[in-house]
């Protein structure tokens, strides 16, 4: 599975609310997959997300969860727009703050994904690409500070990092080689 290209991104998501003639428009799995690209958490933790698990910590909203896979408390900043988003959301489908946002499945989420890719002409694009996406965003968006977004996607070093968001030895290696200015 690849990142994503912002254009993807957004082709993937507009077509999803909309909707074709050969599937039809799933504003859920489309929340589900941009919840995902803003918060960089893994679809399975978007799928049990419930609208209590964003508190108030002073003048900051933060999630309060536990990270299935890792175990980690997740205690990060959300943004007040995606916490708008979410509330919008789940007024709109009558959810209640304790109610999970997204009653779905991995299965149902990830099918439509690739129901919407294929109509899209896309290849090699899963739920964790979307993940993988917004890692590499904020990679560039930081001028590539590595450590950072380890910390965002609480990987257990820099070198698990370079490796998920796709930054192989031979790019470093040809970075490297291309940077040399020697003044005589």
């Amino acid at each position: 599975m690849v990142a994503l290209t912002t254009e993807q991104y957004k082709s993937i998501i507009s077509t999803m609310k909309t909707g074709t003639r050969t599937f039809r428009a799933n504003p859920r799995i489309a929340a589900v997959l941009m919840a995902e690209a803003n918060l960089g958490m893994r679809v399975g933790d978007i799928l049990r997300l419930r609208l209590c698990d964003i508190v108030r910590d002073g003048g900051r909203l933060r999630l309060n969860i536990i990270e299935e896979k890792t175990g980690k408390r997740r205690t990060f900043s959300v943004p007040e727009q995606i916490y708008s988003f979410f509330c919008d959301y789940c007024r709109e489908q009558n959810l209640s703050p304790t109610d999970k946002m997204f009653p779905i499945t991995e299965r149902a989420v990830q099918k439509h994904l690739k129901a919407v890719c294929d109509y899209l002409g896309y290849t090699n694009i899963s739920t964790h690409s979307f993940r993988k996406w917004y890692a590499t965003d904020i990679y560039n968006a930081t001028g590539h500070d590595i450590i950072l977004v380890q910390r965002l996607l609480q990987h257990s070093s820099p070198s698990v990092t370079r490796r998920y968001i796709g930054i192989s030895d031979e790019r470093i290696e040809s970075a490297i080689a291309n940077h040399v200015h020697i003044v005589a």
